[in-house]
């Protein structure tokens, strides 16, 4: 059993408050009752809805896996004219929203789904959902520094910290790094290495809990597997 105003959002009708106002305007007939009361429960799979007499049919879910390469946007439209991850998946999905972001400049493991509470799941930091990235920054790194980042460090009035950072190489000209995150702030991960006033010149996801981006290839895309939704929703 769901509730009306998410199956009216789930199915592309209108947003869940869009929806709202369907259902109070008395638009909405489940099993040829009017149905104006929010709140009110249907079972998609039993129950005939409709809204202004055309039958509603819910969205097939879909969850997939992109490689975002450098140089997209994780948006439909971007007000510069740049090009978008859409641009790399099936046309007919369209109506999928990315699950977090991505900058421009990075690359790596991004969701796209019409799943909202999936989204939620992944997203919300009460949830802590972990995030690995591989990140190449100009010059030598300390460990300290990346202890630092655990503990927590202050940009722009807002604390940034890590779950667990790790050196991978190091060398006087770069080194190559992998941090864990759990929230996933706005440029989280390139504001932690502009607290130190380190440069990163390559930004890389590879993880969301507990799916690799493997052998993934720039612009590819998968679906999810059952085994692998029930895995980042447990």
């Amino acid at each position: 059993m769901v509730r009306l105003q998410k199956l009216l959002a789930d199915a592309g009708i209108a947003s869940r408050r869009a929806g709202e106002k369907i259902i109070l305007e008395g638009r909405v007939t489940v099993n040829g009752t009017v149905v104006s009361k929010l709140g009110t429960k249907v079972d998609p799979d039993h129950d005939r809805i409709e809204v202004d007499r055309k039958l509603v049919r819910a969205r097939r879910k879909i969850y997939a896996a992109i490689h975002k390469p450098r140089g997209l946007v994780c948006s439909r439209n971007d007000e510069l004219g740049r090009p978008t991850i859409f641009e790399i998946v099936p046309r007919e999905w369209g109506h999928l929203h990315p699950v977090g972001r991505l900058d421009y400049n990075s690359e790596g493991l991004l969701f796209l789904t019409n799943d909202g509470d999936f989204s939620l799941r992944i997203t919300h930091p009460r949830y802590g959902v972990r995030k690995k990235y591989r990140v190449t920054v100009e010059g030598p790194v300390q460990q300290s520094m990346l202890d630092r980042f655990t503990q927590g460090v202050w940009h722009d009035g807002e604390r940034l910290k890590t779950e667990r950072g790790i050196i991978v190489s190091s060398s006087n000209s770069q080194s190559v790094l992998e941090l864990e995150l759990s929230e996933g702030k706005n440029r989280e991960v390139r504001r932690l290495f502009e607290s130190q006033g380190v440069t990163v010149k390559k930004l890389q996801r590879i993880q969301i809990g507990k799916i690799k981006l493997g052998e993934l290839r720039p612009g590819k895309w998968r679906t999810l597997t059952d085994a692998e939704i029930k895995s980042l929703l447990s």
